[in-house]
């Protein structure tokens, strides 16, 4: 047993840890609201998911988070200070505070989420690594890439994906390693490999960059899952909460029917499960420190998940990506958000 001052000692520890705690789930919040913006750590130029516009406006799925995440923090999309990070830096820049979240087309894995002092968000987009071919090399199968000499990003998943896949299947390959998308694309574009491989919304990206796009065609294999989404510093549970019912929000607009055209007229709807996301039924900002009209905000000003998938990546981009596994689980895909009650 242990005696009363043992006890003392212990719920005095409880008690620093918990307020310890609670400091550091206020400090995000705080220390992004007296900045004035989300700090928000994005790739280095990936059409579709993050890349400036030719009026150096950045744009994108993974772009819209961030978005989502000052709206629903201080009414304004536009409140958001982009860092452009490349793969092998962006978890430093995380894990240092130079970002507050990270929306950067990164893989939920194990050792990212228990190791990295990290927490994963959510999933903007479920994807796998695949593999871009020039046309004229006359193959249909990723099973016929044995000696291929491969163009592949550092500091990435796919990385080791891709080669468990070539070692489960006995063949070999020749690895061609660059620090940047961009550097790995033009590496492809200019012959020094035959192959390029990444995640395959990442390809139907980096094809649309090519001098000749329609001179390639992504081969049908998938090798692998890599669910991509945002990514906080573990530790901060108000922060989390707010970047993961950011997401949560446009999904479940999308659900139910809600978008930017009819967000004000739905703040009139007599459905309770609209009134409550609208916040004109209860606050459920205020858990996170929020206004009531936190998702309003988000709608009003970002739109629904779906309104952001077609602009970026979707049927209305250049993409022209199928939503797939990315529909909503009412559509025949996984898409799912908690509700709002």
């Amino acid at each position: 047993m242990l005696n009363n001052n043992k006890l003392l000692l212990l719920a005095s520890a409880g008690a620093l840890a918990f307020a310890a705690t609670s400091v550091a789930q206020a400090s995000t919040l705080e220390e992004t609201r007296d900045r004035g913006a989300v700090q928000c750590g994005v790739s280095d130029g990936l059409p579709g998911f993050s890349a400036p516009d030719d009026a150096g406006e950045w744009q994108g799925l993974d772009v819209d988070v961030c978005r989502a995440v000052a709206a629903a923090v201080f009414g304004d999309s536009e409140a958001v200070r982009y860092v452009s990070l490349n793969a092998v830096e962006r978890f430093t820049a995380l894990q240092s505070g130079e970002v507050d979240v990270l929306s950067r087309n990164t893989t939920w894995t194990t050792t990212r989420d228990t190791t990295l002092g990290l927490n994963f968000t959510g999933v903007t987009f479920y994807d796998g690594i695949g593999f871009m071919i020039h046309r004229d090399m006359g193959i249909t199968s990723a099973k016929e890439l044995d000696g291929a000499a491969i163009c592949v990003q550092s500091g990435t998943t796919t990385e080791l994906n891709v080669a468990d896949y070539f070692r489960a299947n006995d063949m070999e390959f020749d690895p061609i390693v660059f620090d940047t998308s961009e550097q790995t694309v033009g590496g492809y574009d200019a012959g020094r490999c035959d192959v390029l491989t990444s995640d395959t919304s990442q390809l139907a990206a980096l094809r649309i960059q090519l001098a000749e796009p329609d001179a390639s065609m992504i081969l049908p294999e998938i090798i692998s899952k890599e669910p991509l989404g945002p990514v906080v510093r573990q530790g901060d549970d108000q922060w989390l909460n707010i970047v993961k019912w950011s997401l949560f929000a446009m999904l479940n607009a999308e659900e139910m029917g809600i978008t930017q055209d009819n967000v004000d007229e739905m703040l009139e709807s007599e459905d309770p499960d609209i009134a409550r996301l609208l916040g004109q039924d209860g606050n459920y900002g205020e858990g996170m420190g929020l206004s009531a009209d936190w998702a309003y905000n988000i709608i009003k000003q970002v739109g629904n998940y779906g309104e952001s998938f077609d602009r970026n990546v979707g049927m209305g981009s250049p993409l022209e990506i199928e939503r797939g596994i990315n529909a909503l689980w009412t559509e025949g895909g996984i898409q799912y958000a908690p509700p709002i009650r």
